[in-house]
């Protein structure tokens, strides 16, 4: 492929870990399943581990020993999301790029088909991260995977009631989630990601990751299509809670766009 197709994961770290001591195997079986799939097709991946319930067990119990600032529970999630990192790029030991990019502006040789990430500096999640590559690569569009099909209006642990949200611009996004980055911050997108995104234009697709089928269906879409497509198979077209993407195919979650 001349011009291989390169497409950024956010992978969230609750759904390589779901729970402190436990790793998600069946889940991460299943998904180095369908990476090596289309690896195979040409497609280049890189893939941005988040910290997740490890990062915030170690968080809260530092906070329970001694007052711990902002910053060094930042350092916490860091080290926390490059624990994950090591064990994806250890799953892909064959096909990934062999260092982590633990620094988004990491010199990277030119013959690589799968770059694995982690966290930087305090002061942001491991979304800001993705942002930073799709402007460095040039992609327009990400993919966040984590444990929540959708935006909700609110927050859908907390209230039976809250509303999924198909589609939402990165403005109205920002007014549900705010403008300040907390460490442990717990949202599809952090505030400070969604800012850039909506400053570099870059389209944000959110599924829940462990839904493998509908993961491929993102896949297929963020393909170039082999058929014309009809009035309503484009990102902004309006079918419910499942969006279409680019291709004839449609997915499961919630699209952010610029």
């Amino acid at each position: 492929m001349k011009n291989p197709k390169t497409i950024i994961i956010s992978l969230g770290g609750s759904i390589i870990s779901p729970s402190p001591g436990k790793v998600n195997v069946r889940f991460l079986k299943k998904f180095r399943k369908l990476i090596l799939k289309y690896l195979k097709t040409g497609c280049r991946f890189i893939i941005v581990a988040g910290g997740g319930k490890v990062c915030r067990l170690y968080q809260k119990a530092a906070a329970k020993i001694t007052k711990v600032s902002y910053e060094d529970q930042d350092w916490i999630g860091i080290n926390a999301t490059r624990l994950n990192a090591h064990l994806l790029r250890t799953i892909f030991r064959r096909e990934a790029y062999p260092v982590i990019l633990d620094d988004p502006k990491k010199p990277i040789k030119n013959h690589w088909r799968l770059l694995v990430a982690a966290g930087w500096r305090p002061g942001w999640s491991t979304d800001y991260i993705s942002v930073l590559l799709a402007k460095r690569f040039k992609i327009n569009e990400i993919i966040a995977a984590g444990d929540v099909p959708f935006i909700y209006n609110k927050d859908p642990r907390k209230y039976e009631n809250a509303i999924a949200i198909g589609e939402i611009s990165w403005k109205n996004y920002q007014k549900l989630v705010g403008v300040k980055w907390i460490p442990g911050f717990h949202a599809p997108i952090d505030p400070v990601a969604a800012k850039l995104s909506q400053k570099l234009k870059i389209r944000a697709l959110i599924i829940k990751g462990t839904e493998i089928k509908n993961f491929e269906k993102v896949l297929l879409g963020l393909q170039p299509a082999r058929h014309p497509r009809g009035p309503n198979e484009s990102l902004g077209g309006r079918l419910g809670g499942w969006r279409p993407t680019r291709g004839p195919l449609k997915f499961r979650g919630t699209v952010i766009d610029p």
